[in-house]
């Protein structure tokens, strides 16, 4: 049987994600994507840093490690969010949640392969139960109408943004294991693999060879007070709170169960649209999130 705590803290990051992804709708359409990753990321490293100097979390981390870093911040990180928001552009937020449900099966075989981690007989149900139970939220619980079909040339490059988006994503977490195993706090490991994204994402955007992502998606020097709170306020819960909750969920149970359990933000994304903009669940969605509590129930539980 699993820990509760790494559990719950999985699961509470889950909702983070889902309350982040609600509250960024608006200074994402007002900002654009990569100024608006640029923004969140170095508030929220800064943020991040000066709180592990505070608790003196740094005698924690061991440097040795530093590759582990690098692979979380470059990989997991800037590469894992720029797939995901090309993703996102190409094929629509619902088509994208999908295909990061693969960042399930991709950390289980990359911790099979790289640690040693096998699961056990109630895992592989409690997961599979988990996994169906959003992709059935997913695909089926929207408006009908609202998700263009993609067929041809348009899907290929959906599908493999996608999965290069959840495989990046898992790849950066499952990297970051050893180091935490080894006794390393959450919170300063996420100051890590934030500051390092943000030094690269600032990089990138002073760069004259980057230019033209400059202008696809170009930075407004005049951003009110108002907008930048709204742009910092779900990188704070997204990731500061919701990351250093998953990071310890990995260091305290299996890679794949924590991602699993830690990829449930689609499910919680419904009752908060529900209480936030009044669109209330349809029974494809119930039936979704149903079989993802009973799948986490069975985690727990077998």
């Amino acid at each position: 049987m699993l820990v509760v705590f790494p559990f719950l803290a999985a699961l509470t990051a889950s909702a983070s994600w889902a309350t982040g992804i609600v509250l960024a709708q608006m200074p994402a359409r007002a900002l654009g994507a990569f100024a608006f990753t640029r923004i969140q990321l170095v508030a929220c490293s800064l943020l991040v840093t000066v709180l592990s100097f505070v608790l003196g979390l740094w005698q924690s981390i061991d440097w040795g490690f530093w590759p582990s870093f690098v692979i979380s911040s470059t990989i997991g990180v800037v590469l894992g969010n720029l797939a995901m928001i090309e993703c996102l552009r190409r094929g629509g937020p619902r088509v994208t949640e999908l295909l990061l449900c693969l960042k399930a099966p991709i950390v289980a075989l990359l911790a099979y392969v790289w640690l040693g981690e096998v699961l056990g007989p109630g895992d592989l149900l409690g997961g599979a139960l988990v996994i169906g139970g959003l992709l059935i939220a997913i695909h089926y619980g929207g408006e009908e109408g609202k998700q263009p079909e993609l067929q041809g040339r348009q899907l290929a490059p959906v599908l493999l943004l996608g999965g290069m988006a959840a495989g990046f994503q898992g790849l950066g977490f499952v990297a970051l294991k050893p180091a935490l195993a080894d006794g390393a706090e959450p919170v300063a490991v996420a100051a890590i693999r934030l500051s390092g994204a943000a030094v690269l994402v600032l990089l990138i955007g002073a760069l004259q060879s980057s230019v033209k992502v400059r202008k696809q998606q170009p930075f407004q020097r005049n951003v009110s007070s108002y907008l930048l709170f709204r742009t910092i306020v779900p990188g704070v819960i997204g990731y500061v709170i919701a990351s250093s909750l998953l990071l310890y969920a990995f260091a305290n149970m299996e890679a794949a169960i924590a991602t699993i359990l830690g990829s449930l933000s689609p499910l919680f994304v419904l009752p908060i649209l529900w209480l936030v903009e009044g669109k209330r669940p349809n029974t494809h969605s119930v039936i979704g999130a149903a079989l993802a509590v009973i799948g986490g129930a069975a985690i727990v539980c077998l």
